[in-house]
């Protein structure tokens, strides 16, 4: 007999990670497993790679960090992250951003919960397929009302100017939710158009709030970086924000979110900051003061290091150089399986990989992941990406798909896509 709930409680969902975890972990996967081969982390390896800083391996905490931080974190940290949009992004440009416009909170997912939390009673545009995690975020705060916008693939998962510009006047948005590089698609929005999109929420007054959680892992295309250092253009590894296009940095309705989860390589420091106009910040300073008190105190002095120019361009560059090659590496594997990729990846560590034409039941992405467990490799199931805030939509899409993550160290990617080899060979026989 089912046992009733807990009263007062709901069932909340798992996000598509957390769910294809719980269960490669009933199946004995732990995070220091040799034999298991994890294709589905949201995470980069975080070791030492060829060109790369060195890796911080202690921490000194000065005893007067043991008390609560600012919710907003310490100010000789948001005076960092704005030095650093100003000297990458913004050289030579009138507004420049201030300790005032940055907040520090304890993740990406608490930054995006904090500006959620702080939104009106307006529409707010999402995209699909996008992050699993948006879902329960678009669903618990009640104000606003989510509104998808499908992305196809005859169009390289790009939504068009117009497209936009269309669903802002016609569905009266007032803020729109991206990721870019999008997860999971790894497309990317930079140069004139990332310029436009940016243009767009200006005349618009359309909230434009960014994800750039993957903005260092690009693999192709013109950088946004401006001139560096001395102020004379160097060779520099790309990097993308609409930092870049913003032209009063507290008049323009643009917010980036970031931190050290992907492109510092530093997932489980909890680090991350918004950028925006000081009027949003203190609207999420607000937020954060219920939602989750502020962010670890102890480590965000040793962030300051991590946020100088030379030290983020020697570790993007060593960053594109390591991914790129696991990404090639992984997409010609993919290939010789008869697994199709509509669009590369230009950005991010994933592969939205199509299972159309492999043999039933592989070609359903549910059945893909629990094949590939008996194997021990994990992927995502597709479905996952259809963020659809409280079940609005009853058609589930993405049933075909897989995201495959390079994230891991080669070496696990490997051994992940060996493993999916045999997956296939087995359904063949």
């Amino acid at each position: 007999m089912t046992q009733p709930p807990i009263p007062g409680f709901r069932e909340v969902p798992r996000t598509g990670v957390i769910y294809v975890m719980h269960r490669a972990s009933e199946l004995g996967f732990t995070y220091d497993s040799t034999d298991w081969a994890n294709l589905g982390q949201g995470a980069p390896e975080t070791g030492p790679l060829p060109g790369a800083p060195p890796r911080v391996n202690s921490v000194t905490i000065d005893p007067r960090r043991h008390e609560y931080g600012p919710i907003t974190g310490q100010i000789a940290l948001r005076t960092k992250v704005a030095d650093l949009y100003n000297t990458i992004y913004r050289q030579g440009k009138r507004s420049q951003y201030t300790w005032e416009n940055v907040s520090i909170s304890g993740g990406g997912r608490v930054a995006l919960a904090r500006i959620a939390a702080a939104l009106g009673n307006i529409n707010m545009g999402h995209f699909l397929p996008d992050y699993t995690a948006y879902e329960e975020l678009l669903s618990i705060f009640k104000a606003f009302i989510p509104i998808p916008i499908l992305l196809e693939p005859d169009l390289g998962y790009q939504a068009p100017l117009e497209m936009i510009k269309r669903e802002i006047q016609g569905r009266g948005l007032k803020a729109l939710l991206v990721s870019n590089p999008a997860n999971p698609t790894g497309q990317l929005i930079e140069g004139e158009r990332l310029a436009q999109w940016v243009q767009l929420a200006r005349n618009y007054r359309c909230s434009l709030i960014l994800d750039e959680f993957y903005s260092h892992y690009i693999y192709n295309g013109e950088s946004d970086a401006g001139y560096f250092g001395n102020n004379s253009l160097t060779e520099k590894p790309k990097m993308v924000s609409a930092a870049a296009h913003v032209e009063d940095v507290d008049r323009d309705p643009v917010i980036i979110v970031d931190g050290l989860t992907k492109n510092w390589r530093y997932p489980g420091w909890r680090i991350s900051w918004t950028l925006g106009p000081s009027e949003v910040i203190h609207a999420i300073a607000s937020a954060g003061s219920f939602l989750d008190g502020g962010a670890n105190n102890p480590f965000q002095a040793e962030v300051l290091g991590l946020l100088e120019p030379e030290c983020v361009y020697q570790e993007t560059a060593a960053i594109q150089t390591a991914f790129r090659a696991k990404r090639d590496y992984m997409l010609d594997r993919l290939y010789r399986m008869g697994i199709r990729v509509e669009v590369e990846p230009g950005g991010t560590f994933y592969v939205w990989a199509n299972l159309s034409q492999l043999p039933p039941p592989l070609n359903d992405g549910i059945r893909f992941f629990e094949a590939g467990l008996e194997e021990k490799v994990i992927t995502v199931p597709g479905v996952f990406f259809d963020v659809n805030p409280e079940k609005r939509r009853t058609y589930a899409r993405y049933r075909h798909y897989s995201r495959i993550s390079f994230g891991p160290d080669m070496e696990t990617v490997r051994r992940g896509l060996d493993a999916i080899e045999r997956v296939i060979e087995q359904h063949q026989a």
